[in-house]
C-alpha cells in the first residue's frame, strides 16, 4: 500500500534524507521514529506530494506520488503534524466539504457520527477559527478517517489533545489497521509506537539506523543475545544512536591516524 524506494531529498548540500526504503502492506500499522532533522516529516510530505523526491520514488495504493497524483492521492487520508482548515467555516461545514469532494455516501449520517465520538457535537457549527488547538486537531483528524481511506498518513497526531481523545485516536489507528486498512505514522512519542505499531524505521539525519518489529530492534542492538529481550523500545532507540555515534567516532579518528 506504501512503497518507498531509494527515496533521497537534498536542499543544496544537505542531505535530508538519504536513500530511503521500505513497503508497508496492509493490515500494517508502520512508526517512522527519529529526533527532530532525522527527515521524518519530509519523507512524509513527499508521500503527500507536498515535496518532490531529489533521488527515487514513493508510491501508495500502487500509484506513484509525482507521477499520478490524482488517484495516488484519492488512496489517502492525511494528518499534518499542525491542522491546517478554513476558519471562516464552521466544523460541520468543513466536513461538508471534505464529504462532498470524497464523495462520501451518506455524509451526513458520517459526520453526525463522527461528531459525537470525537465531543464535538455542540461544535459543529461553530467557526474552526473559534476552535482551540485541541479541537482543531480533532476535526483534522475527522477529515481524513471521513472517506474511509485505504491509506492513512499521519505526522505527530497526539499534539494538543487530551488524554481520552489521544486514547480514541491510537484505538482509531490500530482498528483502521486491523480493519486491512495502511496506517503510516511519525511520533516523539516512543511509548506510543511501541505500544501501537507492528513495524518501525530509526532515522537519524536521513539515514536509518534500523528497521523491523521490535523484536528485529532488539536484535540490531545485541539485547536479545545480551539476554534482555524486555527492552522498552526507549532504550532500543537511544542505543541505537548511541551506537551511530560511537562508529562515526571510530571513523574519524581512523581518518586521522597517519598512515602505517
Amino acid at each position: 500500500m506504501i512503497a518507498v524506494s531509494g527515496f533521497s531529498k537534498r536542499y543544496g548540500r544537505h542531505t535530508a534524507v538519504d536513500a530511503l526504503s521500505f513497503n508497508v502492506p496492509p493490515g500494517q500499522l508502520f512508526g517512522l521514529l527519529g529526533s527532530n532533522g532525522a527527515g521524518k516529516t519530509t519523507t512524509i510530505r513527499a508521500l503527500v506530494g507536498l515535496t518532490r523526491p531529489s533521488a527515487g520514488a514513493v508510491s501508495v495504493n500502487g500509484f506513484d506520488v509525482w507521477r499520478d497524483p490524482i488517484r495516488a492521492k484519492s488512496a489517502f487520508g492525511y494528518i499534518p503534524d499542525r491542522p491546517h482548515l478554513y476558519g471562516k467555516l464552521t466544523g460541520r461545514e468543513t466536513l461538508r466539504f471534505v464529504a462532498g469532494l470524497r464523495r462520501v455516501p451518506n455524509a451526513e449520517v458520517e459526520i453526525d457520527r463522527w461528531l459525537e465520538y470525537f465531543r464535538l457535537a455542540e461544535f459543529g457549527n461553530e467557526l474552526t477559527e473559534t476552535y482551540s488547538h485541541g479541537m482543531r486537531q480533532k476535526l483534522t483528524i475527522i477529515t481524513a478517517l471521513l472517506p474511509s481511506p485505504p491509506v492513512l498518513i499521519v505526522d505527530e497526531p497526539m499534539v494538543g489533545l487530551d488524554p481520552h481523545a489521544a486514547r480514541q485516536v491510537r484505538e482509531l489507528f490500530r482498528a483502521h489497521a486491523d480493519a486491512g486498512n495502511t496506517v503510516l505514522l511519525t511520533t516523539h512519542s516512543l511509548p506510543l509506537a511501541e505500544a501501537v505499531c507492528d513495524r518501525l524505521v530509526v532515522l537519524d539525519r536521513g539515514r536509518v539506523l534500523g528497521a523491523g518489529s521490535m523484536d528485529d530492534l532488539r536484535t540490531q542492538t545485541g539485547t536479545l543475545r545480551g539476554g534482555v529481550s524486555g527492552d522498552s523500545l526507549e532504550r532500543v532507540f537511544f542505543r541505537l544512536l548511541d551506537e551511530e555515534r560511537e562508529r562515526e567516532q571510530e571513523a574519524r579518528e581512523a581518518s586521522s591516524r597517519p598512515p602505517a
